[in-house]
């Protein structure tokens, strides 16, 4: 099994987290951090294999967290988990040992692919034939095309749609997603009907006092 910390410091994405990774054949969460001093002797106490890590955390960078665990001989692998999107500090990452990034908001296949690829990436062991079977290792952990979205959607409107979502803690009708967006009622549902399939959001009839119920979409914690 590979052991893997969950470092997050919102509690609900947290658990999100830890149970997206413990659907993954093959992988089990040892410890849940919320802050970098936690996650520190969460270490202390049980050896992991691959830190699942937020960077922003309340008491640190999560890449100053990672270069005090290089300096203290930790060498476990890093997906970093997070927002950011500065690709210097995704350069400075790398040379710390973060083999994956997933960007936030992020469904389950997306961070099931990452782990996956970790995975088959740690199980090439023993010497190399030669540069090919080096270049297939190293391959693994590369991500060969973009997720696919359905024919006719974006991904910058599916982020619109999905920060609707998300700051709409009691839910949201197409109607006025697609208002708050600028954008028709039809093309709001065609998105938020697309993160009820992936598991992210859900849905439920609202009955009012007359004519049709109408639908409201509300995100899920295990769509963080």
């Amino acid at each position: 099994m590979i052991r893997v910390l969950v470092v997050e410091d919102d509690p609900v994405a947290a658990d999100a987290h830890q149970m997206y990774v413990e659907r993954v054949e093959g992988f089990t969460v040892t410890a849940v951090a919320h802050t970098r001093a936690a996650a520190v002797r969460a270490l202390e106490r049980t050896p992991v294999d691959l830190l699942l890590l937020d960077l922003y955390l309340p008491d640190g960078h999560g890449l100053g967290l990672l270069r005090s665990l290089r300096a203290a001989g930790h060498g476990a692998d890093v997906i970093a988990v997070t927002s950011a999107r500065d690709l210097a500090v995704v350069r400075e990452g790398v040379s710390l040992g973060v083999v994956q990034y997933v960007l936030k908001p992020f469904t389950y296949p997306t961070l099931r692919d990452r782990l996956v690829r970790y995975a088959e990436f740690r199980a090439a062991a023993g010497e190399a034939s030669g540069q090919e079977e080096v270049d297939r290792a190293l391959g693994a952990l590369r991500v060969a095309h973009p997720a696919a979205l359905p024919k006719g959607l974006s991904g910058p409107t599916l982020e619109a749609v999905t920060r609707v979502l998300k700051e709409s803690p009691d839910g949201v009708t197409a109607a006025a997603a697609g208002e708050g967006l600028g954008i028709s009622r039809i093309t709001a549902r065609r998105y938020l009907e697309h993160l009820v399939s992936v598991g992210s959001a859900a849905r439920r009839p609202h009955y009012g006092q007359v004519g049709r119920p109408e639908l409201h979409y509300r995100w899920l914690a295990s769509g963080l």
